[in-house]
């Protein structure tokens, strides 16, 4: 039998129970990682948490440095920070172990009815990375891309406005089709490496014992690709920002 999301209705809307929990989970894991990394800060005898973070800093910076002027990308550094921190964790927390539960049909949570979908008995898929749902991945997107625009407006408002237009207003059409691929493209590309990692882990339990040395191979492999889809959102993230409020330099030097 497939697992099934706890999905439940309010006011018409479907929330995704397991998917809300797991944000909350990631949420904290990385509250609890930054307030750790921070604790009892020393300049000569400094944690292994406060190595770590600084290595983070400098990974994110170098980031940004590859994109745009670190002067004018420095006030993204909390940004980029938070997005490859929370979806690095995200994207790990379905790799070790998955909690399901047999449920039948009435059954309800917080007096709320489960949708099992019509079927009279269900395996609810309770643990799951967050980024496997494409609605988490696509709210991160979407957070990115307003942020993009509102820096863009306020920074660089005549040269950002303008470059939808240049060289010619022809070029209109084809400009907005971009601003709709970044989205899609940025969103879909996380949830599909992520969600497809974790089918192939079910795959894997399913043959047994069998497919135990297969599953520690695959979970280390999932770590890297979890690792690079993190460092790839973020690097786009920064590259969107720095077309945004950089087209002004851009369109001097040319």
């Amino acid at each position: 039998m497939d697992h099934i999301s706890p999905i439940v209705h309010v006011a018409g809307i479907e929330f995704d129970l397991a998917v809300i929990a797991m944000i909350l989970i990631t949420s904290i894991i990385v509250f609890v990682l930054a307030k750790l990394s921070v604790r009892n800060i020393s300049v000569t005898n400094p944690t292994k948490l406060q190595n770590f973070l600084e290595w983070v800093i400098e990974f994110v910076q170098n980031i940004i440095g590859t994109s745009m002027d670190l002067k004018k990308g420095r006030p993204y550094l909390i940004l980029g920070l938070t997005l490859i921190m929370y979806i690095f964790v995200g994207d790990m927390l379905g790799l070790p172990l998955g909690i399901v539960t047999e449920v039948h049909h009435g059954a309800s949570i917080f007096g709320m009815n489960l949708d099992l979908g019509g079927e009279e008995e269900a395996h609810i898929a309770w643990w799951k990375s967050p980024t496997a749902d494409v609605a988490v991945t696509g709210a991160l997107t979407l957070i990115v891309i307003l942020l993009t625009h509102i820096e863009g407006l306020r920074l660089n408002t005549k040269h950002y406005l303008k470059h939808y237009v240049e060289p010619h207003w022809l070029f209109l059409p084809l400009s907005l089709i971009k601003e709709v691929s970044k989205p899609l493209s940025l969103a879909l590309r996380l949830y599909g490496n992520i969600f497809a990692g974790e089918v192939m882990i079910a795959v894997i339990l399913g043959m047994g014992v069998w497919g135990i040395p297969a599953l520690v191979v695959w979970q280390g492999f999932s770590v890297f690709v979890g690792a690079i889809q993190a460092f790839v959102f973020c690097m786009l993230t920064m590259v969107y920002m720095s077309q945004a409020i950089v087209h002004e330099e851009h369109g001097e030097q040319h």
